[in-house]
């Protein structure tokens, strides 16, 4: 057995893509995050393998400062492609780590038995997939279009308050005025409009062969108990279901609203997904 640094992002993708594209669903972060990253829109990404004569037994990359991404492959060994990998991080700062559930807990113990650091839940999520949006949904009033330059100090203001209301670290309004620009040049916001305003917002994101990423679902306080969110959703994710076969969101699970509001969509939970952040012990 074997841990394996990648530094050229297509030959990791020979290795990775192949068991990617087999729950393309469930993967879909890793995935689509790979496909960024062979894009060039990151710099340095960190990705490796854990293989035993030729066999992957474990995928992980990292695009700092987001969290390392675990998938175990071969769970039989899962104990032991956890050390190893363990053993080889411990000279890369790792913050934190999402993975599946049964999986991220095992690797932030055995992190934890390694380096002493404390780890602490940071989201607990739930991953929904569609494939068909829910025709009798009830519509609240408006219409969707494409977010356009206009729009920008709009988004960027939401965009800041979405990470509060997730509470993410909140970006700084010069990253924040280039990810917008570069969302909108690429056509991924989608906003709802009712009586001239905007009232609502989603985005496309992390696209991969078949499927294709929800992200972004915002209402400001103000116009929130108004079904504005779930219309946008139904709306964007039929948009996009043209292209795609399939549509991926992930849910805090501890907010029941919104959960309900993506079933109700037709979202059905297929994983859980926890991402943890990793702490100095007290000790």
């Amino acid at each position: 057995m074997e841990f394996k640094l990648y530094e050229d992002v297509h030959e990791f993708a020979l290795k990775a893509e192949p068991i990617l594209a087999d729950r393309e669903d469930v993967y879909s972060l890793f995935f689509g995050v790979l496909q960024a990253i062979k894009a060039g829109r990151y710099d340095k990404p960190f990705m490796a393998t854990i293989e035993e004569r030729g066999e992957v037994l474990a995928l992980c990359q990292m695009t700092s400062p987001h969290p390392l991404n675990l998938i175990v492959v071969d769970e039989n060994r899962l104990d032991e492609s956890v050390d190893l990998l363990i053993k080889s991080l411990v000279d890369f700062e790792i913050n934190s780590v999402i993975s599946l559930k049964p999986w991220v807990y095992r690797f932030a113990e055995k992190w934890q038995v390694e380096t002493g650091m404390d780890h602490q839940l940071l989201m607990d999520q739930g991953l929904y997939r569609l494939d068909r949006v829910n025709e009798s949904l009830e519509q609240s009033p408006g219409s969707w279009r494409y977010a356009g330059e206009s729009d920008c100090p709009l988004i960027e203001k939401w965009f800041n308050l979405f990470e509060e209301d997730s509470g993410l670290p909140i970006t700084a309004a010069e990253e924040v005025t280039k990810r917008i620009a570069l969302f909108i040049a690429e056509q991924e916001v989608f906003l709802w409009e009712h009586d001239g305003e905007v009232v609502s917002m989603m985005k496309k994101a992390r696209p991969t062969k078949q499927g294709v990423t929800v992200s972004l679902v915002f209402t400001p306080k103000e116009k929130r108990r108004k079904g504005y969110a779930r219309t946008m959703v139904a709306a964007g994710t039929k948009e996009l279901l043209k292209a795609y076969d399939f549509c991926v969101l992930y849910t805090d699970l501890l907010n029941q609203t919104s959960n309900k509001i993506y079933q109700e969509i037709g979202y059905e939970r297929i994983a859980d997904s926890v991402h943890l952040g990793f702490v100095q012990s007290n000790e």
